[in-house]
């Protein structure tokens, strides 16, 4: 199976480098700057469940190879709309297309762009961050990939691909509800970055803080209502499996967005909250309902007026 890891970041390169490292067909779809970066150092991982640094190979948009198997979407989501011009010419008759984009809408635009035929259902939870030299740092003890056909078929393909990505070192799970997986995770990740670039801290002294812990239990409400408001496949008990999941991350956890606010770096305001928010305007829900996501929102748009000012 020929696989492209569309981004070397944290996400792909992570994942993108076990497959390598267990002798999978792998190519990564980077930038020039990143391409250049790879050639002189390898790909270069740091981890809790073992380093790794070796040889991988890298090309830009506009290279010349032969549609894949696989493609596996990497990339933040203000980079999506680039990225799926970018692939194009390497997705053929029979690629499958496995998004880990964190949130919900780009699911809806990569099937527009490549036909619900192509496109899996797909999510990971894992915590990593690119430091400045290009090395991949994961602190998580999860690192689990999560796929599955949309409509919860088991399918030859998804069996497949299931059958090569069990051979690296992470966790790979086929998931036959993964559309309630996939709304799941938007809760969490949400949920996570929202509280973490609010209170500008880690989640352990957001958990331990009473108000701190008062009011990401009521930014999980808020989040579980508008699921629910709109007919989302949530299970009756989402706001406390969310809690859970939550209380068991380690007490130094951060939110990849907050990091990247740490590093003065674009962030997915409006592909996660503010696409929240949008959800229950068109659904005819009064924002009124959801003060805190109004209030992390607000927040991230002012940081990010505040980048563009300084640029």
């Amino acid at each position: 199976m020929r696989i492209l890891i569309v981004g070397a970041g944290a996400i792909g390169g992570y994942f993108g480098g076990r497959l390598a490292q267990n002798g999978a067909d792998v190519t990564f779809l980077v930038r020039p700057t990143r391409q250049r970066q790879l050639r002189e150092t390898g790909l270069t991982i740091r981890s809790r469940h073992g380093d790794f640094n070796g040889p991988v190979h890298a090309i830009c948009s506009g290279e010349s190879a032969k549609p894949f198997d696989l493609l596996i979407l990497a990339v933040k989501a203000y980079h999506l709309k680039q990225a799926m011009e970018d692939v194009r010419p390497y997705v053929g008759d029979s690629t499958a297309i496995l998004p880990l984009l964190n949130g919900y809408t780009h699911f809806e635009q990569l099937t527009k762009a490549f036909g619900a035929d192509k496109v899996l259902g797909g999510l990971c939870f894992i915590e990593a961050t690119l430091d400045r030299q290009g090395e991949i740092v994961q602190t998580s003890e999860r690192h689990d990939l999560v796929f599955g056909e949309w409509d919860g078929s088991r399918t030859g393909r998804a069996e497949t691909i299931l059958s090569h990505l069990q051979r690296a070192h992470f966790n790979v799970t086929l998931s036959e509800n993964v559309q309630t997986d996939i709304w799941h995770k938007y809760i969490f990740i949400t949920g996570m970055s929202s509280i973490t670039t609010l209170m500008q801290a880690p989640i352990g002294p957001i958990l331990t803080n009473a108000h701190g812990n008062a009011t990401y239990e009521k930014l999980i409400r808020e989040l579980v209502s508008i699921a629910r408001h709109i007919g989302a496949p949530v299970a009756e008990d989402a706001a406390r499996k969310t809690l859970t999941t939550t209380e068991a991350c380690h007490y130094d956890m951060k939110s990849s967005m907050q990091r990247d606010m740490e590093k003065h770096l674009p962030v997915e305001a409006d592909h996660l909250q503010g696409a929240w928010l949008s959800l229950a305007v068109e659904n005819g829900a009064d924002l009124a309902e959801f003060p805190v996501l109004t209030a992390v929102y607000a927040n991230l748009k002012i940081y990010e007026a505040m980048l563009d000012d300084s640029c």
